[in-house]
């Protein structure tokens, strides 16, 4: 499982790349933008997916795995959670603005998860508030490909959720056609 949703994650997170590169080379290349275009169209669903994802993926890993979440990992779960009910009645009103209560929690969450990921790579920065009620935020449960852990899977998802949220092609215009 850690393997499956390691390899889901770094999906996420190339998803996002994706999305940025394609609206940067809009402007001079079609495909890009049809493309991205395509693909924002479809921003409900995908972060209904990411988000209900990365909700039943920390519920197993502490439910089914046992692994007891830390003080910031309940803190992205703050972030997380609501996302992922706000996406499902959005998608099932159809509602486009529903996308501006997202992105404000994803952007939270993105904040404290890169924190996360700064402790776990170096845990001087911890500060032992984090260890008090629970295991330390510098507590890896697993790290798999050499950097994937629990706080980068939801890095990946809340930068996807903005990323896929805030990201327009709208305004590209196509670029000329040569002669």
């Amino acid at each position: 499982m850690q393997t499956l949703t390691s390899v889901l994650a770094l999906v996420t997170a190339f998803g996002a790349v994706a999305i940025v590169g394609a609206r940067l080379l809009a402007p001079v290349w079609p495909l890009a933008a049809r493309w991205g275009a395509r693909v924002t169209s479809w921003r409900q669903p995908l972060t209904l997916v990411v988000a209900a994802g990365a909700t039943l993926g920390s519920l197993y890993f502490s439910e089914v795995a046992d692994y007891i979440p830390c003080r910031l990992c309940w803190f992205q779960r703050i972030a997380m959670y609501p996302i992922a009910l706000i996406a499902l009645v959005a998608l099932l009103r159809r509602d486009q603005g529903a996308r501006w209560y997202m992105v404000p929690l994803a952007v939270i969450g993105g904040a404290i998860s890169i924190y996360h990921y700064l402790i776990e790579w170096n845990p001087s920065l911890e500060g032992g508030s984090c260890g008090l009620f629970g295991p330390a935020c510098a507590d890896i449960w697993f790290r798999e490909l050499g950097f994937v852990t629990l706080a980068f899977m939801a890095l990946a998802g809340f930068t996807f959720i903005v990323v896929a949220n805030t990201v327009s092609f709208a305004s590209v215009r196509p670029p000329e056609e040569l002669p």
